[in-house]
């Protein structure tokens, strides 16, 4: 075994707000001048810390808008979010819950608070990643999963020393509910103070950590304290965590897809060409209809 050492712990970049419900700081591939690959095949991390949402009686959240070539993520740690597609799927992702939507050839969505949530305000906590689709997925069709805290697959660690949550890949024979288009770990890890926890990870995979709660010492000498984004070198497959004080942390790591990618707003393809061909078609009606 060799560490896979950290490259760099990123701060929160500046805050931008999504719509007008999601206020979040988007560590890549914008926040930082990361190589438009580096953490392929992960494309997109938005991040909304813990905050107080007050009440209200407008409707707020994001509107229709549409995807292709992609997956999206919306992992809710705090708050009340509520999901209609253009396929007709629809959902409330509750604290605990996983939305993983394929975006494949094309859908609408949108997003918003869920209305009695919206109504009485509270904390809202979430994290919206996208993955990007291999070349041969791309034009696959479109699927939703809601997925509930209660279904996901866990790893109990001795000693009461915490849970590993699989959400896609396999942990120590556990695997995730989710099944990838390319070869990829997504884990939320929630470990208690005192806890040293050892990650093993294929050393060719693009791998980061958002520390979402609590603070932690990775391989006995780098400190990452809430809402810090840890980066790893492609080098060796192991990490060590010294758990300073409870913490909740979302692992990703996935083998890189090695083709090209050009992405515009929503739609992330191969090519120019691809990407016109897509806003024609959501132009022409054919990712359906959404009000």
């Amino acid at each position: 075994m060799a560490t896979k050492h950290v490259e760099q712990i990123l701060t929160p970049p500046p805050a931008s707000m999504v719509g007008d419900g999601f206020w979040v700081h988007n560590f890549f591939p914008n926040g930082y001048n990361l190589e438009s690959q580096r953490m392929s095949p992960f494309f997109l991390l938005d991040y909304n810390p813990k905050m107080e949402i007050p009440p209200s009686d407008q409707p707020r959240g994001l509107g229709v808008h549409p995807h292709r070539g992609l997956e999206t993520v919306m992992i809710v740690y705090q708050g009340k979010i509520v999901h209609h597609d253009s396929h007709g799927n629809s959902a409330i992702i509750s604290a605990g819950d996983i939305q993983w939507m394929t975006a494949g050839a094309g859908i609408l969505h949108k997003e918003y608070y869920d209305a009695e949530y919206n109504k009485e305000g509270g904390l809202l906590q979430m994290v919206q990643l996208w993955i990007n689709l291999p070349q041969k997925a791309k034009m696959s069709k479109p699927k939703y999963q809601a997925i509930r805290h209660e279904e996901l697959s866990q790893y109990h660690l001795p000693f009461g020393g915490g849970i590993i949550e699989v959400i896609a890949g396999n942990y120590m024979g556990v695997g995730g509910i989710i099944s990838t288009f390319s070869p990829l770990e997504l884990y939320n890890v929630k470990l208690k103070k005192g806890t040293c926890f050892l990650l093993n990870l294929p050393a060719n995979y693009n791998t980061g950590i958002l520390v979402v709660e609590g603070n932690v010492v990775i391989n006995d000498n780098e400190i990452a304290p809430a809402d810090h984004f840890v980066l790893f070198k492609n080098e060796g497959d192991e990490i060590i965590l010294d758990i300073k004080e409870d913490s909740i942390l979302l692992v990703m790591s996935g083998e890189p897809i090695n083709e090209p990618v050009f992405a515009s707003g929503p739609i992330v393809m191969n090519t120019k060409e691809e990407v016109t061909q897509a806003f024609d078609d959501v132009n022409s009606g054919k990712f359906g209809k959404l009000d």
